[in-house]
């Protein structure tokens, strides 16, 4: 996407017109997040959290290139080999934690970039593609961040493999061959260890390439903003930078504080302390969870107690699990509303917010004990999620009356009061093809 406003690259030094002329990455730079990419003028904080995905995937790869080189991937060896980096390494305890709670807090900036495109509709057309690949980025740091907990063998690494690729054992005929195949074996072994260090040492890049396309994706209709309503003209827009790159180094600023504040003076506040114990096949712990960001998933995996019919109770809980999250790739369609912003949908708004409640509540629920009455609440909330994707959402669309848009993005900023005044100070806005109200 490229507004005919948009600023030019223009090289001024020749060592940079010579490098544009044959690899014109400064041009690409530029176009990308520079004063050649107009963005809309009202974008507040909450368009931060992409930016701070991308903080938190380089430090998850930086440490973990880091933690790879003293890593031994062998069940004899893997827990030592952690002890060692955190008692023996230069910084090895702070590579560790870095990156243990530095997955927590790139699913954190994850978690809520999702949610502001829920409350936005940054999900609805154009931008359908943007979503759909922002989700393939999230089953991929799922995958990811599911095998990394395996690597230290811990006993909650051990026994957390054991139980979530028991899940594919649900599936009928094919289902144990495929947990066979995922282990390597019949139980969590030096082939699982193995081959879950090769993925996870692989897929953090294919995140980095998959977040290109997400990106690139964005840049063809270009950014949504809190108003819904689309760019009309260059008084809507500012250049990314120097606006919206300081606005990102503060959050990133922020970002940094609270993750070296947990780093530092909590860094096993979100781990489990089984995990310190070494990997023991021949003792189960009495309590069997997955990493915190998981337990929303978790919850819904273990809401199924009954079989249903033919089908066993937990194949509906496996199929659940994964139907909630696919479902959010075909949020596009199931929302018909015209409006985009909650801003403006007073129903869509008060639900959404349930919505948040009920994620919150199942993400408790997962953390609790497979016991009442975590189990009969798991169901109720796990209802709800569904219904109101699948039914709430799209009643929602086609009974809501909407509030009265503004006529554009400059409008709902200035509320037309002082545009002349504002001329000078902003690219474009002396073009205003709306009649203004100001003296």
């Amino acid at each position: 996407m490229s507004f005919p406003w948009a600023n030019e690259y223009t090289p001024k030094a020749p060592l940079m017109k010579w490098i544009d002329d044959r690899l014109p990455l400064p041009r690409l730079v530029y176009n990308a997040v520079g004063g050649g990419y107009p963005v809309p003028r009202n974008l507040n904080y909450f368009w931060n959290f992409g930016v701070l995905s991308g903080v938190a995937l380089m430090i998850q790869i930086v440490t973990g290139i880091i933690m790879a080189m003293h890593f031994g991937a062998n069940e004899l060896v893997a827990f030592s080999s952690v002890e060692h980096v955190m008692r023996d390494v230069n910084a090895g305890w702070l590579m560790r934690y870095a990156h243990a709670n530095g997955a927590s807090f790139f699913f954190i900036v994850v978690y809520l970039h999702i949610f502001r495109g829920l409350y936005y509709g940054s999900y609805k057309a154009p931008r359908e593609m943007v979503w759909l690949l922002g989700l393939v980025i999230f089953l991929l740091m799922m995958a990811t961040a599911f095998m990394g907990y395996v690597l230290p063998w811990g006993q909650m690494s051990y026994w957390g493999a054991k139980v979530i690729t028991g899940l594919f054992g649900a599936i009928p005929l094919v289902g144990e061959p495929i947990q066979t195949w995922l282990l390597g074996g019949f139980a969590p072994n030096n082939a699982t260890l193995n081959r879950f260090f090769s993925l996870h040492y692989l897929l953090p890049f294919v995140i980095a390439g998959v977040i290109i396309l997400h990106i690139w994706a964005l840049h063809i209709p270009g950014s949504s903003n809190p108003t819904g309503v689309e760019v009309k003209g260059p008084q809507d827009t500012v250049p990314f930078h120097p606006y919206y790159t300081a606005k990102d180094g503060f959050g990133a600023g922020v970002f940094l504080i609270a993750f070296s504040i947990l780093l530092f003076f909590a860094p096993n506040f979100l781990g489990h302390p089984d995990n310190y114990i070494e990997a023991n096949p021949l003792s189960t712990p009495a309590h069997i969870v997955p990493e915190w960001y998981f337990w929303p998933f978790y919850a819904i995996l273990r809401a199924f107690t009954v079989d249903f019919f033919f089908i066993p109770a937990k194949l509906l809980g496996v199929l659940a699990m994964f139907a909630s999250i696919l479902l959010l790739f075909f949020l596009p369609w199931l929302d018909t509303s015209p409006v985009r912003s909650g801003n403006y949908r007073p129903t869509f708004k008060k639900f959404w917010w349930i919505l948040i409640a009920d994620v919150l509540i199942l993400g408790w629920l997962g953390g609790a004990p497979a016991e009442e009455p975590y189990v009969m609440m798991s169901q109720v909330a796990s209802a709800y999620y569904f219904a109101h994707f699948l039914i709430i959402l799209p009643l929602i669309s086609r009974f809501e009356k909407p509030l009265p848009l503004p006529g554009s993005i400059t409008q709902s900023v200035l509320n037309r009061s002082n545009i002349k005044g504002e001329q000078d100070a902003l690219p474009g806005m002396g073009s205003d093809p709306q009649p203004s109200n100001a003296a």
